[in-house]
């Protein structure tokens, strides 16, 4: 092996080379099979495309290939690292799209961070790709991409930050709830971050029956009181606290909250986490540090879950947008519906079952079940929704 700059240290070196190749299905073993693989058998195939594109459905990878796209602005824990440096997260992502779906991924890196070019580029990648993962791009930009992306390509179109976050933590939170004898019509939830997450966390809560949901950004719970929300926020605002008249400071919504979901980043002081109500939820989301960490948690949670691998009740989006992409292409769907993720969230709380207890609301990544299930409910309810071609 050529030694390279961090000789030595097991992280770099398996990162040698970078995580992925592109193998061929076919073997070129002699003329025939070249004469078949390429010209001039190949122009068949085209030729009968061209007749008619939904060809590419049987005889290319197209519709079981997804395009894994960033700015670079937004990157894990790491911020605005530029696409060059969120090579290796793509990579990562293509990586896990392979083993825990059976997806091929292409890791694309984009050099602009322009809204309009990102979009534009993205559409005429399309015939490229079965499905577009928007990885690791900043809010509020990505509300916009994603949407219009949506409005203009008829296949799946999914940005992971916000709704493989949503997914397994309403999962996640579906137990909890049961676990400690809670229901989903009067349970009072603090979402914390109004970002890409936090959106799409209260959204997917909203589409599941919750109704008394508080968000906050860093100046406080959105309600339509405040004259300084984007039109994202101020929609969310008018859906959630306004129907409470919940407002104020982070502090002002605890005091007597069932259930906190930290996607912020922010440290909570004990003193507010103490003021939830008797048997609460905490789900601290920031990787690394938790908003709320686990051992301070527990002294006042029953059920405490974190975006980490080393802590029990991981959040972990790899639960979903595998099994999510595999069940929407597994019917060539249009798109990914709200009912779609509703139904992956559910496949994977029925999972835990009986195993039910305050360490085990949501699956392992590593249980064995789970894409099936994911892929099974999905391709279901692609099919409800009325997006499935097949």
């Amino acid at each position: 092996m050529v030694s390279h700059p961090h000789a030595g240290d097991p992280v770099f070196d398996l990162h040698v080379g970078g995580k992925m190749e592109i193998l061929s299905t076919v073997a070129l073993a002699g003329p025939d099979e070249l004469s078949l693989a390429y010209t001039p058998g190949v122009a068949r195939v085209c030729e009968a495309i061209a007749a008619d594109p939904s060809m590419t459905q049987h005889y290319t990878w197209v519709p079981n290939t997804v395009a894994v796209v960033t700015d670079g602005t937004a990157v894990l824990g790491l911020g605005d690292i530029g696409p060059a440096a969120a090579m290796p997260v793509m990579e990562g992502k293509a990586v896990l799209f392979k083993q825990f779906g059976g997806v091929d991924a292409v890791p694309i890196c984009l050099d602009t961070t322009d809204v309009e070019e990102i979009i534009e580029t993205v559409v005429r990648l399309a015939p490229s790709f079965g499905g577009i993962n928007l990885e690791d791009i900043s809010a509020p930009r990505c509300f916009e991409i994603e949407a219009r992306l949506k409005e203009r390509l008829d296949i799946p179109v999914f940005h992971d930050d916000q709704h493989g976050t949503a997914v397994v933590a309403l999962a996640a939170l579906t137990n909890a709830l049961r676990l400690t004898g809670r229901d989903a019509a009067t349970v009072r939830v603090v979402v914390q971050g109004a970002g890409a997450a936090g959106v799409a966390v209260a959204r997917i809560l909203l589409e599941a029956g919750i109704k008394d949901i508080a968000v906050l950004d860093r100046q406080g719970v959105l309600n339509s009181s405040r004259s300084d929300l984007t039109e994202v926020k101020a929609a969310l605002a008018r859906d959630t606290a306004d129907h409470f008249d919940r407002r104020g400071t982070l502090a002002d919504v605890m005091a007597g909250a069932d259930v906190y979901i930290g996607v912020s980043g922010g440290q909570v002081p004990e003193e507010i986490v103490a003021s939830m109500a008797d048997d609460a939820i905490i789900f601290g989301l920031a990787n690394p540090t938790p908003e709320v960490h686990p051992d301070l948690a527990h002294r006042y949670a029953r059920v405490v879950a974190t975006g980490r691998s080393d802590f029990p009740n991981q959040i972990n989006n790899v639960l979903a947008f595998p099994g999510i992409f595999r069940g929407a292409f597994d019917v060539h769907a249009t798109a990914i519906t709200e009912g779609m993720k509703v139904a992956a969230a559910t496949a994977l709380a029925e999972l835990v079952g009986d195993d039910l207890r305050e360490d085990l609301v949501i699956p392992s990544p590593f249980d064995p079940r789970v894409p099936g299930a994911v892929r099974e409910a999905v391709a279901d309810a692609a099919r409800r929704d009325g997006v499935a071609r097949r």
